[in-house]
């Protein structure tokens, strides 16, 4: 048996296409991407501002939010800065070791984002269908413990990936047909038996998007129910009220997964950049909506808002 069968090789660095196609649009694309990340950027520190200052939103629901805003944070800055860098300056080069951290980053943040869904719509349901427990049943321990669940639920899913990835040995060139490091991208680079880890993630996908999902799903049904037996129909329009913002929130995360879920199906023949554009779509829209949503829809974060901004006018 030769050395290179038994040893494992990678190369020193990867090379970021970009959008393939559209590489002499490149600048024109980047000032969409760069307005939609400055206003994720903006929205998420402003509402993790206004819930830290405000003693008042130091409640369950806000906590939760909180947690969303920063896991927006961190998944829109953990592609978007060199992805820019690609547009503007044709920085193409990422290290190996560089790419498996932003591939980690990149999937553990998005589980991360969708068990905090879950948990809001726990809240949610908690609110409307238990409301004399709800502070007895969401204490300030639970929200730790539920956040470090998330958390490790999404470690423990995606610590296996580099370490996948790194017993490859990459013969198809260091050129990655993507802006980002997405785990199939640099699959396709790799030599040998790919199976297992095609296998893996489109399982962790699967468990994650279908059990979430679910559960929220679920929490709606008994929303539903609870809110359709009561008497007046101003309580209804004011319980359905509390939950628009969320609702918008799960809608604005899931529907660019299902959308490109089903491209990936039905148009299997179309351009690498209608794919990869869902695929930035996905990672840009719901840190750069979900602020906005919760802004405009929630009373007490809008009103903290324009007193900061009357206080400035004053």
């Amino acid at each position: 048996m030769t050395a290179s069968n038994i040893t494992t090789t990678h190369p020193a660095f990867f090379l970021l296409v970009g959008i393939p196609g559209l590489e002499h649009l490149h600048v024109w694309i980047s000032i969409p991407f760069c307005f939609a990340y400055t206003l994720a950027l903006l929205g998420n520190c402003t509402l993790l501002f206004v819930i830290q200052a405000d003693a008042a939103l130091h409640e369950p629901m806000y906590f939760f939010l909180a947690m969303l805003a920063a896991i927006d944070l961190v998944l829109s800055s953990t592609t978007l800065p060199k992805m820019l860098a690609i547009f503007w300056f044709r920085d193409r080069e990422i290290s190996f070791y560089g790419c498996l951290v932003q591939m980690f980053f990149l999937h553990s943040f998005s589980i991360m984002e969708s068990a905090v869904l879950l948990a809001m719509a726990f809240d949610r349901y908690v609110a409307i269908c238990k409301p004399l427990h709800y502070t007895t049943v969401l204490t300030g321990p639970l929200i730790t413990k539920i956040g470090m669940a998330a958390v490790a639920r999404a470690v423990t899913l995606m610590t296996p990936l580099p370490f996948l990835l790194k017993r490859f040995h990459y013969c198809r060139g260091p050129m990655i047909a993507h802006c980002y490091c997405e785990h199939m991208a640099v699959v396709r680079l790799a030599c040998g038996d790919t199976r297992f880890n095609n296998i893996y993630g489109i399982a962790v996908a699967m468990f994650i998007v279908v059990l979430d999902l679910l559960f929220v799903v679920l929490s709606y049904i008994f929303i539903l129910r609870a809110v359709l037996q009561l008497a007046s129909q101003e309580a209804r329009y004011k319980a359905f009220g509390t939950c628009v913002s969320h609702v918008g929130a799960i809608l604005s995360t899931y529907t660019p997964v299902v959308i490109s879920s089903v491209m990936h199906r039905v148009a299997r023949r179309a351009a690498p950049h209608v794919h990869i554009l869902l695929a930035i779509f996905y990672l840009l829209f719901p840190p750069m909506i979900n602020p906005i949503i919760y802004g405009v829809k929630t009373k007490q974060i809008r009103d903290h808002v324009l007193s900061l901004f009357r206080r400035k006018n004053v």
